[in-house]
């Protein structure tokens, strides 16, 4: 339920409703503010294979009951890229408003399920244990609403928090963090937390864990500073050095810092289409790039096994409460529950990348989707799985 709103929390309500304004925050992230590379490594890029397919006249099921043209839908949603790989070939790409393939476009929340890769890499090595109170990892957690919670209930966000004593609406807190990490958006006499670590110190325990699933950003930075006390290596470099590096990726990813010099690992994380398609790829593959096996079968497989309990039928964040729960939710993965065994890390404005084991497909898809009651959630996950059924019967035709 959506807590009542109080005079000073207006102004944390506005929101994005402008896509040029959205657009450039996601791709200026180098320019407006510090960040921290992502190293590509030292290998050369691995060429993306192609069988380009025209997709852009085919007919997809639309908003408002119509059938449109593919490139009709990807206009009306403000999309600023669509690269859909197929059988590990690059089958279709295109970039639209000023964006360009090698440009670096934010993930938003789709970061969220990269660190959730890296905690089961470091957990697959015997170094992180689920059951363990995140306090044990992060002393200076011990006492606020983190402290007592353990890396599972983390991963599967399935903690009840509220800050600095504020009733909890999950679209004013994501503003408020924002705030945090990001000087420029902070309203005039703001008073309030000017680091990540300050801001979850403020968190406090509303209700007992491990019930409910409740989407929040703090979860996922909690998980970061533990896995930066476990490695004692920053998040960047701790991507780069299980799996940007190894990928082939053509560029280095970055992330932003907040004004301690901390990764906002829960959105912060920005890289090319391209080179977020060449992470997908590994994940379709199994772990594995070309001959060599970069991530554990065992650790890929299990992103996509279905959990027991509490995240086992969810809903995405933006659905209201009436909206059938048809997804899963592992460690901080969309599943799709479609046969497939589809799975999916999913940010705000349209950031998703899209892995179909059963579809042998991967989808990169960004874009600056306005926030709105005016204006139609894009259906991208059914936009997907008709490209999906296109892209299969013509593999069977031929």
């Amino acid at each position: 339920m959506t807590a009542t709103l109080r005079n000073d929390d207006i102004i944390w309500g506005r929101g994005f409703l402008d896509p040029a304004h959205v657009r450039h925050n996601a791709t200026s992230v180098r320019e407006t503010g510090p960040t921290r590379a992502v190293w590509r490594g030292a290998e050369n890029p691995r060429p993306l294979s192609t069988g380009l397919v025209d997709l852009s006249e085919i007919s997809v099921a639309w908003t408002h009951g119509r059938t449109v043209a593919l490139a009709t839908a990807l206009a009306e949603s403000e999309t600023d890229a669509l690269l859909v790989m197929h059988r590990g070939r690059k089958v279709y790409e295109t970039y639209l408003h000023g964006y360009r393939a090698h440009e670096p476009h934010l993930n938003a929340s789709a970061a969220k399920s990269y660190l959730g890769l890296l905690a089961a890499l470091l957990e697959d090595e015997g170094l992180l244990s689920r059951k363990t109170q995140v306090a044990h990892y992060v002393p200076e957690f011990a006492g606020t609403g983190y402290g007592d919670a353990t890396v599972d209930q983390l991963l599967h966000m399935s903690t009840d928090v509220r800050f600095g004593d504020r009733p909890y609406d999950r679209v004013l807190e994501a503003h408020r963090y924002w705030a945090v990490v990001t000087p420029s958006l902070r309203p005039q006499g703001y008073r309030g937390p000017t680091t990540i670590l300050d801001h979850l110190a403020t968190a406090r325990a509303a209700g007992p864990y491990g019930r409910a699933f409740r989407y929040e950003n703090g979860n996922v930075e909690g998980l970061a500073e533990v896995l930066r006390r476990i490695t004692g290596i920053s998040t960047a470099e701790l991507f780069s050095t299980l799996l940007w590096s190894k990928i082939g990726a053509a560029e280095d990813g970055c992330y932003m810092l907040d004004p301690a010099g901390t990764e906002m690992a829960c959105g912060g994380f920005a890289a090319t289409a391209p080179d977020v398609a060449r992470l997908g790829e590994m994940l379709r593959c199994g772990g594995a790039v070309g001959d060599r096996q970069i991530v554990p079968a065992r650790v890929v497989d299990a992103i996509a096994r279905v959990p027991e309990g509490l995240t086992a039928r969810v809903r995405l964040p933006r659905d209201g409460a009436d909206a059938p729960a048809s997804l899963s939710y592992r460690d901080l993965w969309w599943l799709l529950n479609d046969g497939h065994g589809s799975y999916m890390a999913s940010g705000i404005h349209g950031q998703r990348l899209l892995i179909s084991p059963g579809n042998d497909l991967v989808i990169v898809h960004y874009g600056a989707h306005i926030l709105s009651p005016s204006a139609p959630q894009t259906p991208l996950v059914g936009l997907f799985a008709q490209i999906a059924a296109i892209l299969m019967g013509s593999a069977t035709r031929t």
